[in-house]
């Protein structure tokens, strides 16, 4: 029979409904599952028998949600910085990739990353790139939630020759990891500009077919969309509507340049968006209109993209510069409060990724994705709202405890199904091999 364990937090957060705290309140997970949230002396008559675990001076909150990223890329931290994306793309992450990246570099790469978001608290990562095992192998090694997306492109890669090979091993990735709890899949098809009509209409049939979703960059940079107008005739958007790609199985990664007829067009084909501000910003790309999305009910999750081109995992500090750049681009201080800001870095990542029944809020039933975060340090005082605590003042740092289906996978701030001292030998070995070349 499942251990039975019982946590009590200062503040209890469930995100739904939006702004709830309760206090003197505790969790009840059983196995893989939340079984009850009920008051503090009530959960100690009724479950005696469990293990207690109090959290004095924690906010108790679902596991961050990583909407976008490209965990592998951790190894290349801070190799070409500065720079606009295409020249960033195609002058060094590309050639650097063609000459590196193996099974062995993506493994270690991926496990890097793992480990540096769960110490940040996020629980699931919906991640794109090559060698879509050693993803898969990487989340089950970590314990955390991965959603691998197989990257599509029309042009040959050390991964894959063309388009075809690419859908090719993304299914028989697909098909090794079969039941696995902690891993599924999604096909990617890297960009409007690197994948061509006949490709996407391929991966449409196959994404309605194997009931998975779609994950794309679409709209990030404005030569993107210049690009689009003079050898299509339209921007993406329109392109991809054309096609058939545009539903509520797509997560569409960055979004930054969107007139108010595509808002419209993303709103009315229930498109998921994956902001990622601290990569939109770090590449001049611009500035998403995130609250006009949300105004006209588009679904925004937040993302890190890849640690290339962050330079940093670390969802607490973007879900606060998410909720800082919509005031500053909208006019609007009201625009994202704290509490729709931690929405969007859970439920709305979930709802994104079709698991909201299962992560993304704390509630009877729910899987146990949960994390807390210590608020009694200097920086989080006085503290008078704790929602906006964490999304305004709080650092990964003050993550202490995190669960994934029920697992303890850091206690203490220690990690418990990863070695950190291993981690950094690796990241040291693959930074000799990459600077030698």
């Amino acid at each position: 029979m499942s251990t039975t364990l019982c946590l009590h937090p200062r503040w209890l957060i469930p995100v739904e409904p939006a702004g709830l705290v309760l206090e003197s309140h505790a969790l009840v997970m059983q196995g893989e599952r939340i079984v009850a949230i009920l008051p503090s002396s009530e959960a100690r008559t009724r479950y005696a028998n469990a293990e207690h675990h109090m959290l004095s001076e924690h906010a108790l909150l679902p596991g961050l949600i990583n909407l976008h990223a490209h965990s592998a890329m951790s190894l290349l931290r801070g190799l070409a910085d500065d720079l606009a994306l295409m020249d960033w793309l195609n002058n060094h992450i590309w050639p650097a990739e063609g000459k590196h990246v193996s099974d062995q570099f993506v493994f270690d790469g991926s496990v890097h990353a793992m480990a540096e978001m769960i110490r940040g608290g996020t629980t699931t990562v919906n991640d794109m790139y090559f060698h879509h095992e050693a993803v898969a192998r990487a989340g089950i090694s970590a314990g955390m939630r991965t959603v691998v997306g197989c990257s599509v492109l029309e042009f040959p890669t050390g991964y894959g020759i063309n388009a075809d090979d690419y859908i090719k091993k993304a299914l028989h990735a697909r098909e090794q990891f079969v039941g696995e709890p902690l891993v599924s899949f999604t096909l990617a098809p890297h960009a409007p500009y690197t994948v061509a009509d006949e490709t996407f209409r391929k991966i449409i049939t196959l994404a309605e077919q194997l009931e998975i979703g779609i994950h794309c960059h679409i709209h990030e940079t404005r030569d993107e969309i210049d690009a689009s107008l003079k050898q299509y005739g339209v921007r993406p958007l329109e392109r991809l509507r054309n096609l058939g790609l545009l539903g509520p199985n797509l997560v569409a990664a960055h979004v930054v340049h969107a007139n108010d007829a595509e808002i419209a067009l993303l709103a009315r084909h229930g498109v998921h968006i994956a902001h990622n501000p601290a990569s939109n910003l770090k590449l001049a790309s611009g500035f998403a209109r995130v609250a006009a999305l949300q105004a006209a009910g588009v679904n925004v999750g937040i993302g890190t993209d890849g640690a290339a081109s962050n330079n940093k995992l670390d969802l607490l500090a973007d879900l606060r510069l998410a909720a800082l750049l919509a005031k500053a681009e909208s006019g609007n201080p009201q625009a994202v409060p704290a509490a729709k800001a931690l929405e969007m870095a859970t439920l709305a990542g979930a709802r994104a990724l079709g698991m909201d029944a299962h992560i993304g809020s704390l509630r009877a039933g729910k899987l146990a994705d949960i994390i807390a975060v210590d608020l009694s340090g200097l920086d989080s005082q006085p503290l008078y709202d704790p929602i906006s605590q964490l999304v305004y003042a709080s650092s990964r740092e003050q993550v202490s405890h995190v669960w994934i289906n029920g697992r303890a996978v850091l206690a203490d701030r220690e990690l418990r199904t990863l070695n950190a001292g291993q981690i950094q030998a690796r990241a040291h070995y693959w930074r000799e091999r990459i600077a030698t070349h």
